[in-house]
């Protein structure tokens, strides 16, 4: 770490706690709308953010929510050391008093660590914003590390329905109309269907679809196919 932080002076010079917080849910629950939301109210008090995503839906960098709100944010991988961008930005002059982190269940549980350092050890306050399960019903490794060392951890209200009008809670994988419970974690694709049956040649259809728990263990994806637009995965 340089010896000198200047995008975090006053909050160096006089820390105040900072805290790691997680936001989590289904599809479709409004965590970008969220994230974006936090940027805001934190930016209108003076203080400085640094957004970064993974695998948004825009397929751009930047965070984008389904109710037309985007931001440019910084685009991260695995391999990305989390402590090194703020450092970096840092060194350049920037001050970077809270991180907003979109997508956070792809990190990897190393990176949660990372998330947790700068918190305790350069007082920045970061938002953290993710799915809780993948479509086998079980945590990401990055939310099940979030959800086991982050100050504070909140299921976002914002109710979800299932086809059957209970909560949904859980995320499905749908191939060729077919709700599948193996493959890999992350699949190109998006909770809307294609427009044409077969579309896409010989490539199958892959589609997420948010289910109650019944409907989830018993593979039940309802008389109708989930709406346009509500997630694409990388």
């Amino acid at each position: 770490m340089p010896s000198v932080v200047p995008a975090a002076g006053d909050r160096r010079r006089h820390p105040a706690p900072a805290h790691l917080r997680f936001f989590h849910g289904p599809m479709d629950c409004g965590k970008s709308t969220l994230a974006l939301q936090v940027d805001h109210n934190q930016s209108r008090q003076g203080r400085h953010g640094l957004l970064v995503t993974q695998g948004d839906r825009s397929a751009a960098p930047q965070i984008s929510s389904r109710v037309g709100l985007c931001r440019e944010a910084v685009e991260i991988d695995s391999a990305t050391d989390l402590r090194l961008l703020v450092r970096d930005r840092w060194a350049e002059g920037h001050r970077v008093d809270y991180l907003i982190v979109d997508e956070a269940q792809f990190l990897a549980p190393e990176q949660v660590d990372q998330l947790a350092e700068l918190v305790d050890e350069s007082h920045v306050d970061v938002y953290a914003f993710g799915l809780t399960t993948d479509f086998r019903a079980q945590l990401f490794p990055g939310t099940q590390r979030l959800l086991e060392v982050a100050d504070d951890v909140q299921r976002i209200q914002v109710e979800v329905l299932c086809w059957c009008g209970l909560p949904g809670l859980l995320n499905a994988r749908v191939v060729d109309g077919v709700m599948v419970r193996s493959g890999e974690t992350v699949v190109v694709a998006d909770t809307a269907p294609p427009e044409l049956p077969g579309e896409g040649g010989d490539s199958p259809a892959v589609r997420y679809q948010v289910l109650c728990r019944r409907h989830h263990v018993r593979g039940e994806l309802g008389p109708t196919a989930a709406g346009p637009g509500q997630l694409a995965l990388p």
